[in-house]
């Protein structure tokens, strides 16, 4: 995503980079979504990927659509689950999607309708494999009734611990994946984030609660705790706090962004870090779920969550 908006000024040279690197570095999953710069982020990857499809599994989302006054809303109607696939195939420039997710619920349409109409992309082979984002747990019990859902992305880090009551022991239940996206607290988690003032103007992360006046200042003292212990074990907090999410079980796979090839070497290092359990209990200790302050969005945004 950040490629392409969120996070200020994207390179292309030195994303297409950045995803060349990665595959040599042995990363297979790419995620992307239809709403990453309206499309640009599909077709930055399709480009990226030419040569080179045979080595990777492609995950992209729909669902998000222009709202009211600028803003987003959700559609997952049959119909546009049909036109929403052909867009993203065509900006990819594949044959077929090995994961589709709806990238939010839709209120106003049943999931078995929406999961329906996904499912007949697999039947028509456009589509391999099912998911949804940001679900609740009895949405993806109900989806799963109709089709099976592979995988659940959703937020989840030191500082987003929401998943963790109900919706993930109700995928662990029907066998469904957990893909973890901002695993490293949308950046926040790496200490890079000092303060809000060196953020690009158009950086999302200004508009998000967690990053504003005092909640800032009380969840630096997260990056503290996390900094120092990163500094007994000669590693960056960044990279503690990946190896955390990666290390919560084998059906976990986190899907770290970054622009930069730098950054990418650094997560993908984070891999092969070597925990026991005690090292994984004092990485949780220095982000107690009542030491996060603010909410993950502003509420237009929260609302759709866990639906």
């Amino acid at each position: 995503m950040g490629m392409s908006q969120s996070y200020g000024q994207g390179d292309e040279t030195e994303s297409v980079a950045t995803v060349h690197r990665a595959i040599e570095l042995g990363v297979t999953l790419f995620d992307t979504a239809d709403q990453y710069g309206r499309g640009a982020n599909e077709e930055l990857l399709g480009r990226a990927l030419k040569g080179r499809r045979d080595q990777v599994a492609i995950a992209t989302k729909f669902g998000f659509v222009p709202g009211d006054g600028g803003g987003l809303a959700v559609r997952g109607d049959a119909a546009y689950v049909h036109e929403a696939v052909n867009r993203s195939l065509s900006r990819l420039n594949v044959d077929h999607i090995d994961l589709y997710y709806q990238h939010r619920v839709d209120p106003n349409v049943p999931i078995e309708e929406t999961v329906g109409a996904m499912a007949e992309l697999v039947q028509a082979g456009k589509v391999r494999h099912l998911g949804l984002s940001e679900a609740g747990a009895e949405t993806i019990r109900r989806a799963h009734a109709v089709h099976p859902i592979t995988a659940l992305q959703s937020e989840w880090s030191l500082w987003t611990r929401d998943i963790e009551a109900e919706i993930l022991p109700a995928c662990r239940e029907l066998g469904i994946g957990i893909v973890p996206f901002s695993p490293l607290g949308r950046g926040f988690l790496t200490g890079s984030v000092t303060s809000v003032d060196n953020l690009a103007a158009d950086d999302m992360r200004r508009t998000l609660p967690r990053f504003a006046g005092e909640n800032f200042d009380q969840n630096l003292a997260i990056v503290d705790r996390l900094n120092a212990l990163a500094a007994e074990r000669g590693v960056t907090a960044g990279q503690l706090a990946l190896a955390w999410v990666q290390r919560q079980g084998e059906d976990v796979v986190p899907i770290p962004g970054t622009k930069r090839r730098k950054y990418l070497e650094e997560n993908v290092a984070a891999a092969q870090l070597e925990l026991a359990a005690h090292d994984l209990a004092a990485i949780a200790a220095t982000a107690p779920a009542d030491a996060v302050s603010g909410d993950r969005y502003r509420p237009e945004m929260q609302k759709l969550v866990g639906r």
